[in-house]
């Protein structure tokens, strides 16, 4: 594949942004790199090529490939962009990362899945800790706290995430509707969406179409979107306003919602204290 780029990026936010503009135009192999890339780059950062190959499923030749189409002479300067993201970061961040990986997700025992489980939460909590934009938070905060009708949708694994937000939105007196398709009757509740409502989208890769459509039906009527999704490919994100990131950490197959769990709760707090201050 030829060079997309005569110049490469120079840090994390120019890598991002290049590769989610260019994932159309890469090769199926490359838009599966791609896509991993984006959900792991502290693994970009710190794994070797053999093992970010085994992981996202590929030759290492096509890692190089995959940095050659952004415009780097190797995987070896890609790297050194990803690791550029860490810079910053507790100096002991390395170190859990590899604490981390040292369980073994092999453990068969309820002892050893939990400690599994576990140390995953932790590390997606790290990640969503360091990796959440505060201008970001705030203005999805400002978007609610100005929206006449807070609606939620979330289908599938989202569910639970969506549910909580209801109830506890709800709470703060606000008026709430949860989208859940109860009766087959989704869309129809997504034609009630007006131009001065905010719908909280909740959605993580291989995502839901009902809450795709939704939240497209929203954006049609000029309702302000807040996307919880999984990165930058998701089809949410160019539908959101603002669109937070969530990366929650995988363990034998299993994604557990520790981290989604974790923003939703932040943001009912955040948009507590923003009333409490009118």
């Amino acid at each position: 594949m030829s060079q997309l780029q005569e110049s490469a990026p120079q840090n994390y936010e120019e890598l991002r942004s290049l590769i989610s503009a260019r994932h159309e135009l890469l090769s199926k192999r490359l838009r599966q790199i791609a896509e991993f890339a984006l959900s792991n780059p502290n693994d970009m950062a710190l794994e070797t090529v053999a093992e970010i190959a085994e992981r996202a499923r590929v030759q290492p030749s096509s890692l190089v490939r995959f940095a050659k189409a952004l415009g780097f002479d190797g995987y070896s300067a890609m790297q050194r962009v990803f690791r550029t993201r860490l810079t910053g970061l507790q100096p002991s961040y390395e170190d859990r990362i590899k604490l981390l990986k040292q369980h073994d997700p092999s453990g068969t025992t309820p002892a050893a899945i939990l400690d599994g489980f576990a140390g995953a939460a932790i590390e997606a909590l790290q990640h969503l800790r360091e990796g959440t934009q505060p201008d970001q938070l705030e203005q999805a905060i400002d978007l609610l706290h100005d929206a006449a009708v807070i609606r939620i949708v979330g289908q599938r694994r989202s569910y639970p995430v969506a549910a909580y937000l209801a109830y506890a939105l709800s709470q703060l007196d606000r008026q709430v509707s949860l989208m859940d398709a109860v009766g087959g009757m989704l869309l129809d509740q997504a034609r009630s969406i007006g131009a001065d409502d905010a719908l909280i989208a909740i959605s993580f890769h291989p995502y839901a179409p009902e809450t795709l459509s939704v939240t497209k039906r929203a954006r049609d009527a000029g309702a302000r979107i807040v996307s919880l999704t999984d990165g930058p490919l998701s089809p949410l994100t160019p539908l959101a306003d603002v669109s937070l990131e969530i990366a929650e950490a995988e363990l034998q197959s299993f994604r557990a919602l520790s981290a989604s769990m974790c923003l939703a709760l932040a943001i009912v707090v955040a948009l507590g204290h923003r009333q409490d201050g009118d």
